[in-house]
Order: C-alpha cells, then sequence, then structure tokens
C-alpha cells in the first residue's frame, strides 16, 4: 500500500497523537515505504528539537515532550517490526 497523502504530515500527526503505528498496520507498508516514514519522522523530530521554548512556559515545554516522546515511540515500533520481519532499513 503506497503511503496516503505526503509522509511528512503523516510524521506531524503521529507527533500530534492522531495516528499511531502497530505491527498489523505497518504490514501494509513496503519496504520501501517504512524507509520514506522513518525519514520523515526523523526530519519532524529535527523540528520539534529545534524550537526555542521559554523555561518559563512549562506547558508548552510538556507538550514538546509528548511530542517527542510519541515520535520517539513510533521510531521504536516501526524498528521493532523491521527486526522482527528481517526488513533491511
Amino acid at each position: 500500500m503506497a503511503i496516503a497523502g505526503s509522509p511528512k504530515k503523516m510524521a506531524q500527526d503521529v507527533a500530534e497523537g492522531f495516528l499511531m503505528f502497530s505491527p498489523p498496520m505497518l504490514r501494509n507498508y513496503t519496504p520501501a515505504d517504512i524507509k520514506i516514514i522513518l525519514a520523515n519522522l526523523a526530519l519532524v523530530t529535527r523540528e520539534l528539537r529545534q524550537e526555542q521554548i521559554p523555561l518559563e512556559d512549562i506547558m508548552a515545554l510538556k507538550l514538546r515532550n509528548m511530542k517527542l516522546s510519541r515520535m520517539n515511540q513510533a521510531e521504536v515500533v516501526i524498528r521493532a517490526y523491521c527486526q522482527k520481519k528481517r526488513i533491511p532499513i
């Protein structure tokens, strides 16, 4: 199954919590699609880390950390799936 829409938008949806990856969901993607998804997850993660948030804004820091946590979790799930299915990434 090809990636529906923009891969970067998909990665942003993961950061916002609208989309979560699971092994049954990843079964629909080809190895090339998975590589594209991982690259875009890394891109959005870098963008999140580049944000300059004042230390006084606790809620914004909490929101950014939650987004980073979601991105990390998605990457861990994808890499574990690839390792289990012996998909080279």
